[in-house]
Parts: C-alpha cells; sequence; structure tokens
C-alpha cells in the first residue's frame, strides 16, 4: 500500500498548530535572517515567532544576540520598529529600565540602592550564524546548528554566501498552512501544470534528490537546453558566482531547512524564503534575492529577470496552496495516497507526526 498524506488536523486544527510552533519554532533552530542587516553594534530587528516579538540586536563586541523583547519590569515590549538602531543601550519606553546589548540590566530607576540587578537581564534566545544566515533557538539546551545542518555547510561552500548581498525582498501573505508550503517546495510535479516558465527551463523529472534527512529535504535540478539561470527567457545576465565549478553552474540547488528556511542556489543569485506562521491556516513568506556585491556595483546591473520569474512563480505556487489549504478543511478530505516520486513529502509527514503527536 502506498503512503497517505496527513489527516486534515494537521492543517485545520489550531491546537495542533500551536504544539506544532513549540515543537518546530522554539526547539529547532530557525532561520531569522541575515547578518548583514545589523552590521554595526546596536543595529537590530525584530520577528515575530509564534506570538513571540524576538529582538536580534549587534551585540557590543560584535556577536549577535537575541531577546524577547519584554522588559523585566512589567513586562512592556520595548523596542517597536521592525528593524533600526538602538544605540549603546536597550531602553524601555515605559519606565526607561536599561539593558546592554548583551542584555545586562544595568538601570532601574526608582528601585531600592541594593536592588539586585544581576537577576533581571532580557530573556536570551540562543543564536548561531552559518554562512550570512542568522539562526534562533528558544529552548534551553539546544543541539548545535551545525547537527541540524549536516553536511550542507560543505556541500554549499562553493556558493559562498555570507559575501552574497540583499537586493530586494517581496512579503506575501497565503490563506494556507505552513506545511503544505514546505510540501508544495519540495516536488516538482506539479511543474508541467502550474510552471510552465519554470517548466521550459528544467525538467521536472531530472531532480536529483537526496534520501529524506530529518532535519531537511531537498536535491538540484539541471537546464534545459541552453538555459543558463533561472528567468523567463533562461538567458544568464549577470557573471557566475565566482566559487562555483562547471557542475555546479549547470544546476540549481533547493533545499527546505526545516522548519522555515527554504534555499535556492542559482548559479549567478541566491533566493531565500522564511516561513512565519501567523494562524493554522496562514502564513507569511519573505521572498528575497541576494547577488554579488561587485555584480550590484556595474553600472548595467539587472535584477528584474529573476525577480519576474520568481514573482510569478511565487504567486502560481501560493494559489495551489491555498486551494489545497480549502480543498482538505472540507468533510470530503480524506488522506491520499503519495506518488513513489512523494518520497520526501512523506518523510517530511513523518517527522511532523514525530514532533507533534507525542505531545
Amino acid at each position: 500500500m502506498p503512503f497517505t498524506t496527513l489527516p486534515a488536523r494537521f492543517y485545520t486544527d489550531p491546537d495542533l498548530f500551536r504544539r506544532e510552533l513549540d515543537a518546530f519554532y522554539f526547539e529547532r533552530w530557525i532561520c531569522a535572517g541575515r547578518t548583514e542587516f545589523i552590521p554595526k553594534p546596536g543595529d537590530y530587528f525584530l520577528r515575530e515567532v509564534a506570538g513571540e516579538s524576538i529582538l536580534v540586536v549587534r551585540g557590543a563586541g560584535g556577536a549577535v544576540n537575541a531577546f524577547y523583547n519584554v522588559c523585566r519590569h512589567r513586562g512592556t515590549r520595548m523596542c517597536t520598529e521592525p528593524e533600526g538602531h538602538c544605540g549603546g543601550r536597550i531602553q524601555c519606553p515605559y519606565h526607561g529600565w536599561t539593558y546592554s546589548l548583551e542584555g545586562d540590566l544595568l538601570g532601574a530607576a526608582h528601585m531600592v540602592s541594593d536592588f539586585p540587578r544581576a537577576d533581571y537581564p532580557l530573556r536570551r534566545i540562543h543564536t548561531d550564524v552559518w554562512d550570512g544566515h542568522i539562526f534562533l533557538h528558544g529552548g534551553s539546551r539546544p543541539e548545535p546548528l551545525a547537527r541540524q545542518l549536516g553536511k550542507l555547510p560543505e556541500k554549499f561552500a562553493a556558493w559562498r554566501m555570507q559575501e552574497l548581498r540583499l537586493h530586494r525582498r517581496t512579503v506575501y501573505g497565503v490563506q494556507a498552512n505552513w506545511k503544505l508550503v514546505v510540501l508544495n517546495y519540495n516536488e516538482c510535479l506539479h511543474c508541467p501544470l502550474v510552471h510552465p516558465a519554470l517548466n521550459r527551463l528544467t525538467d521536472y523529472l531530472g531532480a536529483q534528490n537526496e534520501p529524506p534527512d530529518p532535519h531537511y529535504a531537498g536535491g538540484s535540478m539541471g537546464f534545459r537546453g541552453e538555459a543558463e539561470t533561472m528567468s523567463m527567457d533562461g538567458q544568464r545576465r549577470r557573471a557566475y558566482l565566482s566559487g562555483l565549478d562547471d557542475g555546479q553552474r549547470r544546476q540549481v540547488c533547493y533545499y527546505s531547512i526545516y522548519p522555515n528556511l527554504l534555499l535556492s542556489l542559482q548559479p549567478d543569485y541566491m533566493m531565500v524564503h522564511t516561513l512565519w506562521p501567523r494562524a493554522v491556516d496562514r502564513t507569511e513568506i519573505f521572498c528575497e534575492w541576494y547577488f554579488h556585491p561587485s555584480e550590484m556595483a556595474n553600472s548595467d546591473f539587472v535584477a528584474v529577470d529573476a525577480i519576474e520569474f520568481w514573482d510569478t512563480t511565487n504567486q502560481e505556487d501560493w494559489r495551489m496552496v491555498e486551494l489545497a489549504q480549502a480543498g482538505i478543511g472540507s468533510r470530503a478530505y480524506t488522506p491520499g495516497p503519495y506518488s513513489p516520486r512523494e518520497e520526501l513529502l512523506h518523510g517530511f509527514d513523518e517527522i511532523v507526526r514525530g514532533a507533534t503527536e507525542s505531545r
């Protein structure tokens, strides 16, 4: 008998959704952004994670720190803008409690002279960095990020992701459960029907997928004919990323690093999606395009070809996952059979079952 899709409750039950957020967004490493977003001490950005506001800030010594955006006095949120610069200190706007960039309480107005400030630091979130990507972990004793990434750092070293810089970000609101976005990304059997432009450039049956892994899934696809990059016409208008060999220049790597990083590595740029679940049937998606700064400095630099191509492809995907969400919510839905080519999807389903059904 073939493996089947998950029961509807995994996409429609708000209680199960909340358990998933704890299991995946607090007890695994999640990608929050890039080190370039906070280049100087005091630079910060906020991320909403499962209803929590998380403050990611560059420390005085250059380290990346993250804290719950909650003052230890009376619980007030401290930073309110999505990104910015807080100078050398983090200060609560309500009563002025002040913290160092490392989270230590420095000043607590109107408290007694021997008040134990050391007992009231900001609540810390664990941080780590992989090739320019900032990761967060809300657990008390997380396993090393390197264990979650496995062999991916070595596999993708040639792309030198840390050297790339953001050119464009588009934020999408998708009326679907976050897992449906992951499942859609993990297969291209839908590409001939849903993505005519993409299907002209790559063979949807030619994907070289790795066996399912507990922490990620993915593989590579080669180009058809004379295509050299993923754009409307397949013509490359930028130099190859300098670290790639001939084989890497002829393929695109697509990897979903659970739970929220969808990494697309092209021969001449990088595209990143990060998934931010807002409700059991609603997901906010940041899509970002990164290029080498030497390319962006050229007077004839263009990126619209890549951006238009993937914006079209994204919107085609979002329509499908929204239709899937609507259908799964029907009383007529029952789990359906996976094909043998959907092993990555079944592998992800098993990870979801293992992470949530024991709770």
